[in-house]
């Protein structure tokens, strides 16, 4: 029987591990960090899952968060373009938000308790190799320095060698949630971006505050200044961003029960986005495939990162599924059914955050105010990247998409 090696326990290594169980293949996940480690460490990230990828858990039988607190359906807007500042989008179904670190520790326990093996290590090209003659097959899904240069840069779809955005990101108790539970996108030119995302966590309810900070931009300080050094002062400055930027989510802040869940929840830093070649061959000619954030890295202000992944890690499991033979051929076909939506997805993002603006977003957000099917259509696209890019992929499709959902606005209207 054909045995998997997987590199890596975040969502890519875990949902093909546990897709691979549900079918009785064999196999084991290799990470550094035990599920009680992931627990007790720093956040990871604001991840939010799609309705396709809640559909992907129920299918494997994990989605073990069922509670109305956990899910939302709408987009709420705040536009910094043009006179009318405030819209929102909605979805066909809802979408889930869950800490990773509840999250990831409890599919390790699962795949453990289906017969999946995990082994605690850190790895090195070497090892790989060595995996690769224990298991029939290895998909490397993490994994930075030697082990990421495995996958050369696709320079196509690679076009920057810089973050575009500076990110904080800290889960906040003593925000208020809507009235109907949703995530606001707040965008103001030349600052960047505010995603407040209602987030379950250690203490209950908390708002993951992601701000995306143009790098020279009055935001970027958030990602600068350090709260270990005097987490009052960086609360205040929390506070005054929001005031002067993103008045809309101030407006629901309790000021005296507004602090970070604990010194562990705020992640500092930047992305750079990139997408890697989608597999590598080895000097004892053997192939490894790539996956997670090893083939495709993503700058979180859309979401796609983790909804990619799991797309991703379906894919392969389905090849393996039908497959015997993990040779080139299998590479490439692995490669050929999910380039599309990951190369979507990539494309999307690349186009969101390019600066200077490109001209169709702030012109598709103003007609979002006026609009509400194209603010429907841009929500549920979260959902479809491939749908999203053909949305805002260039000007000429943001005007036909405005010009097509005004003429049946004027339709309805008869």
């Amino acid at each position: 029987m054909k045995n998997i090696g997987i590199v890596g326990a975040g969502v890519a290594g875990l949902h093909l591990g546990l897709q691979l169980r549900q079918h009785g293949i064999p196999a084991t996940i290799y990470t550094n960090r035990t599920p009680e480690q992931v627990r007790d460490g720093r956040v990871m990230n604001s991840v939010a899952h799609m309705h396709v990828t809640v559909a992907l858990e129920e299918d494997l039988g994990i989605n073990h968060w069922t509670e109305e607190h956990y899910y939302y359906d709408v987009h709420y807007h705040y536009n910094g373009w043009g006179e009318k500042r405030t819209y929102q989008g909605y979805f066909s179904a809802p979408s889930r938000t869950l800490d990773y670190r509840i999250y990831l520790p409890r599919l390790m326990e699962d795949f453990v308790d289906r017969g999946g093996k995990i082994e605690y290590k850190d790895l090195s090209v070497a090892d790989i190799q060595d995996l690769s003659e224990r298991h029939d097959l290895v998909v490397v899904s993490t994994g930075k320095g030697e082990i990421g240069a495995l996958f050369p840069k696709r320079a196509d779809k690679s076009p920057y060698d810089r973050p575009q955005r500076q990110l904080a990101v800290g889960f906040w108790k003593g925000v208020r949630r809507p009235e109907r539970n949703g995530v606001e996108i707040s965008v103001i030119p030349g600052v960047g971006e505010l995603l407040a995302i209602p987030m379950w966590s250690f203490s209950g309810d908390t708002t993951a505050l992601l701000f995306e900070s143009v790098p020279g931009g009055p935001q970027e300080i958030l990602t600068q200044q350090k709260n270990d050094d005097d987490p009052e002062a960086y609360r205040q400055l929390t506070l005054e961003m929001l005031e002067t930027h993103h008045p809309t989510v101030f407006e629901r802040i309790d000021h005296s029960a507004f602090e970070l869940q604990s010194d562990k929840d705020l992640l500092q830093g930047g992305v750079t986005p990139v997408l890697r070649e989608d597999y590598a061959r080895l000097p004892n000619g053997k192939f490894v495939l790539g996956l997670g954030d090893v083939h495709l890295t993503m700058d979180p202000v859309q979401a796609q990162g983790a909804n990619s992944t799991a797309f991703s890690a379906r894919v392969v499991g389905d090849a393996v599924l039908e497959d015997d033979v993990f040779d080139e051929q299998f590479m490439k076909k692995v490669a050929m059914r999910r380039a599309e939506r990951l190369e979507a997805s990539s494309d999307w993002i690349n186009t969101m955050i390019q600066s200077p603006t490109n001209p169709q977003i702030p012109a598709l957000f103003s007609a979002m105010v006026e609009s509400q099917e194209l603010a429907n259509e841009f929500t549920e696209n979260f959902n479809y990247p491939i749908a999203q890019l053909t949305l805002i992929g260039s000007e000429e499709r943001a005007e036909a998409a405005i010009k097509r959902t005004s003429e049946n606005a004027k339709v309805s209207a008869r």
